[in-house]
């Protein structure tokens, strides 16, 4: 099945399972809310705290660019009270299902709020824009105060509850911001260079004050080709840099073409270890929430750079 074709048939079958079920009752229970990537939910569950139950559509080590929704998928979102996603074209064609969605169902976007300035505009697609806004833990911020405001509209007798669960975590989300500024210029200026299997840093880069290239572009969608890796070969070159990264939901094999080239032109460039770009860890593990990933990433990035 070709992908317009999948997609259509997506969109068809969400509609008949929602048009095909009873309305349901007002809840009398806990808000149900399906996210699209760990990030968002890992938000939704800090604001919404025990007056919802979350889940994720997208787990550790799953790449949101390439998802695919699956039956189940479909059904999840159908029980869901609250859905929510990132919007910029992170999702890919699922954001085509969003946007039916939301004609019938509380479905969100926690980028739609964001003012375009703010944003990186992609320099190949003009006027589109960067979905990795979480890099920039400031905008990030500001992104998830949608989960707030959507929480509230839909149950405002909770309206103190995640009030206040919000601005607890935005102080939290404040001090991550002033830590990771404070780490990330311990490293030597002339080392100061972020190399990645993909362009989903470019946000970490202009608040954190470090240069950042991507093999590929902004969606793993694209695959780089020999000159793009001759290109950060003679970078890496040039700068003497110390290492270079791999992401856990992105394939190794470029950034080792990038290792492997370096090394025939007798230059030593390590792997320094692996970011969490697209998705996070382990829901049950430090690096699968928010603040977690956003340290460990740091750590690693200071830890071979500096």
């Amino acid at each position: 099945m070709n992908k317009h074709l999948y997609h259509i048939t997506l969109i068809l079958s969400l509609f008949c399972i929602l048009s095909c079920t009873p309305k349901q009752k007002e809840k009398k229970g806990k808000v149900q809310i399906v996210t699209t990537t760990g990030m968002i939910y890992d938000a939704v569950i800090h604001i919404g705290g025990d007056q919802v139950e979350a889940q994720a559509l997208m787990g550790p080590g799953v790449d949101p660019h390439l998802y695919k929704a699956t039956q189940g998928d479909l059904q999840k979102l159908q029980q869901a009270d609250i859905v929510f996603y990132n919007g910029l074209h992170l999702e890919g064609k699922m954001g085509e299902v969003f946007e039916k969605l939301a004609r019938i169902k509380n479905v969100a976007a926690i980028s739609a709020d964001l003012s375009d300035s703010l944003l990186r505009e992609s320099e190949t697609y003009p006027g589109t824009y960067d979905p990795h806004i979480w890099f920039d833990v400031a905008l990030w911020a500001d992104a998830i105060q949608n989960i707030r405001d959507q929480l509230i509209r839909y149950d405002s007798a909770h309206i103190d509850y995640y009030t206040q669960n919000a601005n607890n975590y935005l102080q939290q989300l404040d001090s991550l911001d002033t830590a990771v500024k404070s780490e990330i210029a311990t490293i030597p200026p002339s080392q100061r260079l972020l190399i990645t299997a993909h362009d989903a840093f470019g946000y970490f880069g202009d608040a954190y004050d470090i240069e950042v290239k991507g093999l590929q572009g902004l969606s793993t969608l694209s695959e780089p080709g020999l000159k793009d890796i001759s290109q950060l070969v003679n970078l890496i070159i040039d700068r003497k840099i110390k290492a270079v990264f791999i992401e856990t939901s992105v394939s190794k094999k470029a950034i080792n073409a990038v290792v492997q080239g370096c090394k025939e032109s007798g230059h030593d460039v390590k792997i320094g270890g692996s970011l969490y770009s697209d998705a996070m860890g382990s829901f049950c593990e430090f690096e699968g929430t928010y603040i977690g990933m956003v340290h460990t990433n740091v750590q690693t990035i200071v830890n071979a750079l500096k």
